[in-house]
């Protein structure tokens, strides 16, 4: 059986107008995923969920998993953003309570770096390795640990954070040009980068594909 679990915590506007219904989590089949996107089936709904790359890679192989939900409610839109661990979801709630910083932003930040990376990079206020990251300049990425160095306690001894070249696979290439697209970038830019990776390492997955060319554009 499929279940969708509601946590309701409602919102409302200074005229007392409903502006959110929390969903907590949803719980459902997987009917469509790529590296930017996963399509949750409950009760006969289909959900489309904006997620970062590290959440599609735990979501591979899942049949039933459940997704935890930000709702990002706008006056012209409804978007929602999801996340296998909770965790992850407090990371990218943390990153977007910085100012500018947007959930498009924060899922970047998250498809770069993994939530404990994130929170390394904080800890250790590693300003440059938030550079890498498309869209985060200086200002941003010490605006991001000044904010949220108070906030966000990296626990786990002994882990250190490695922006290191991911590997990728051939055949992939246009699935990750399409991640990209999805995520902000120019058609002709992604092709670009992309077929100069895929050259590079022709044996790689469509995972490290995007993660390596998140970093070269």
């Amino acid at each position: 059986m499929i279940y969708v679990f509601h946590n309701y915590h409602v919102i409302y506007n200074e005229n007392r107008q409903q502006l959110t219904n929390m969903i907590d989590y949803i719980k459902g089949e997987v009917t469509e995923l790529t590296p930017t996107s996963v399509t949750l089936e409950a009760y006969g709904i289909g959900y489309f969920i904006n997620i970062s790359l590290t959440t599609y890679t735990q979501l591979q192989g899942q049949k039933g998993p459940k997704v935890y939900i930000y709702e990002a409610i706008r006056e012209d839109s409804h978007t929602l953003y999801g996340f296998f661990e909770k965790h992850e979801r407090e990371i990218f709630k943390h990153l977007i309570s910085v100012s500018g910083v947007g959930p498009n932003t924060g899922r970047m930040i998250l498809s770069s770096l993994t939530s404990q990376e994130v929170e390394s990079v904080i800890a250790s206020e590693n300003a440059t390795i938030l550079q890498t990251v498309k869209g985060i300049g200086v200002k941003t990425a010490k605006r991001i640990i000044l904010d949220l160095k108070d906030k966000i306690k990296y626990t786990e001894s002994g882990a250190t954070v490695t922006v290191s070249a991911a590997m990728f696979a051939a055949g992939h290439g246009q699935e990750a040009v399409s991640a990209l697209v999805m995520l902000g970038f120019s058609k002709p830019a992604s092709e670009k980068v992309v077929a100069k990776i895929v050259k590079e390492s022709p044996s790689l997955t469509i995972e490290a594909i995007i993660k390596e060319s998140l970093k070269r554009m």
